[in-house]
């Protein structure tokens, strides 16, 4: 094993660093003890005092490598931001199509490079706008889009050639995505020039954010389909964005949501080879969503140890022998659970060191959150602001230079070697116990979350983790600050029920009964891909809710297990 350091150097390191303890350190801890006994980060990696040559001495130095070469620990690219700066790609979505679609135009108008959308729950859920259950929900958290003429509106006047899309959709990913791809025909582009990412992540809906429609099996299935047709079809989309992010917002820590976004992506990949699809066909488009959270120094290295998970699963496991199969793209979003209703606006000093975390990290894209985020979605005036974040790390403090600037950091590789060391632990174990899609439907990953997160509210509610304003440094005078509040549309619903029976009433209901049941049989055998049929519906106007209640009529529902 090559490292950069011979046994004698290290020997003379760790003699040195014994006569310090003797002496200085000994003396500093006799005149003012330190204020915990145990330091630790956030996911519970204990953390030394000092860090030196001596703790990166058995890291082989391949493993630290260059930039944009395997494994990949010091970045993705090469040049990294010397040659392209990260996307700024601020999320949108809410009420009519017209609504976002105006968003959309002042972000890009304020500097934002790529749209990122969010939808609405009945959306979401596979339901159309005029669905009993989707009352009081239409618009609400997101865009509405119950046919194509609404996702024609949704992105009216924006050239979809020139601009990279991000649609955050999980169960009826399938549909949306069809959606898309007939809109772009319509307008004549060229299917191989769009470029942009579904989250359609169904996994970690189960064990996370709890939207979904069918079980587990289905679910995979149709991100199989997605994923097969799309590298034919649109091959600069990327199918699928695996989502870290949720399973920290609901309490995961970063080796869980490093490890459990990497079984699920074997699990996926395991699903697609077995259709037929070699790994370097398929693992280029496969992108990721993470979170960059408060432990600043964690989330660093969880970042730089998920690069080197990710290469040598792909590498190893799966035989891959593209450098891009192997290359981890990440998207990445500051913590909304961070932010808070009490002093609202110390969120802007959360979110800017959370940003810049994540760019010494090296990520592809990032959303920034708005610092009112804590009360509804955010303002315009507040979006700009997440926008000039960016803007003020990438061109005013001189950190995008230089590639992995904190690369051979004794602390940083250390603390990267023992996370990566855990998401090959969690793995390991993952495998043991027969596979991500079977540990999904029997619930652990779900009761480890909810493990973690009751840990993590102890700590808030002891005060052990601070939170300035709430629960350190408290304003006893101070109440939550009213701020500016995103409006909700009260006539949004009435308009897309408007809009939808519009739709019914100037369309062939005959020829869409037709091809419901043909996609009914298609979903009955296990060699059929969806997606043929569903963009044939779509074209001929079939609703959201109707293509996707025609597969739960085949399928049924999901019920989610019990964690106790």
């Amino acid at each position: 094993m090559k490292t950069p350091y011979s046994e004698e150097a290290i020997a003379d390191i760790l003699r040195k660093q014994a006569e310090w303890e003797e002496n200085e350190l000994a003396a500093a801890l006799n005149g003012r003890p330190e204020e915990r006994e145990v330091y630790e980060t956030e996911s519970g990696i204990k953390l030394k005092r000092v860090y030196t040559a001596a703790d990166v001495a058995d890291i082989p130095a391949d493993e630290l490598g260059f930039p944009g070469a395997f494994p990949f620990t010091r970045g993705a690219y090469p040049t990294m931001y010397r040659g392209r700066p990260w996307t700024i790609r601020q999320v949108a979505g809410f009420g009519n199509p017209e609504a976002t679609n105006n968003r959309y135009k002042y972000m890009i108008a304020t500097g934002q490079t790529g749209l990122s959308t969010d939808f609405d729950l009945p959306t979401l859920l596979g339901l159309d706008s005029d669905d009993p259950m989707a009352f009081g929900e239409v618009g609400r958290v997101g865009v509405a889009i119950d046919t194509i003429e609404d996702v024609d509106r949704l992105f009216d006047g924006i050239d979809l050639e020139q601009i990279s899309v991000s649609l955050t959709i999980n169960p009826s990913a399938w549909v949306i995505y069809a959606m898309f791809v007939a809109v772009a025909e319509q307008r004549g582009c060229d299917l191989h020039k769009l470029n942009g990412t579904l989250q359609a992540d169904p996994l970690k809906e189960y064990v996370a954010q709890k939207e979904w429609i069918y079980p587990v099996k289905p679910a995979v299935r149709l991100l199989r389909d997605l994923i097969m047709y799309s590298t034919e079809a649109t091959p600069k989309i990327n199918p699928i964005s695996l989502s870290g992010y949720h399973l920290s917002d609901v309490g995961g820590n970063a080796i869980q949501e490093i490890a459990f976004i990497m079984a699920f992506t074997i699990a996926y990949c395991e699903q697609v080879i077995d259709a037929g699809m070699d790994i370097d066909d398929f693992a280029p488009r496969l992108s990721f969503f993470f979170i960059s959270h408060q432990d600043f120094f964690e989330q660093i290295c969880k970042f730089r140890a998920a690069r080197r998970v990710y290469a040598k699963i792909m590498s190893e496991r799966f035989g891959a022998k593209k450098p891009e199969s192997m290359r981890l793209r990440v998207h990445v979003q500051t913590a909304a659970m961070s932010l808070t209703k009490v002093e609202h606006h110390n969120n802007l000093m959360r979110t800017a060191i959370q940003a810049l975390g994540a760019v010494l990290a090296g990520c592809q894209s990032m959303h920034t959150n708005g610092l009112d985020e804590a009360f509804a979605i955010p303002t315009e005036e507040a979006m700009k602001l997440a926008i000039r974040t960016q803007q003020i790390i990438r061109d005013e403090i001189n950190v995008t230079s230089v590639v992995d600037p904190l690369g051979g950091s004794y602390f940083v590789e250390s603390l990267t070697r023992d996370m990566e060391k855990e998401m090959l632990r969690v793995l390991k174990e993952v495998d043991e116990m027969g596979g991500a899609i079977k540990l999904v439907e029997e619930g652990w990953f779900q009761q480890k979350l909810a493990d973690s997160a009751y840990a993590i509210f102890k700590k808030v509610d002891s005060g052990e983790k601070i939170s300035v304003g709430v629960n350190r440094y408290v304003d006893e005078t101070s109440e939550a600050a009213e701020a500016e509040i995103h409006p909700y549309d009260e006539q949004c619903t009435q308009l897309q029920v408007e809009r939808l029976n519009a739709v019914r009433a100037n369309r062939d209901f005959a020829h869409i009964q037709m091809l419901l049941e043909e996609l009914k049989q298609q979903a009955r055998t296990e060699d059929s891909n969806l997606l043929p049929k569903t963009i044939e519906l779509v074209k001929a106007r079939a609703t959201l809710g109707e293509i996707c209640g025609a597969l739960r009529d085949v399928w049924g529902s999901y019920d989610e297990p019990m964690i106790v």
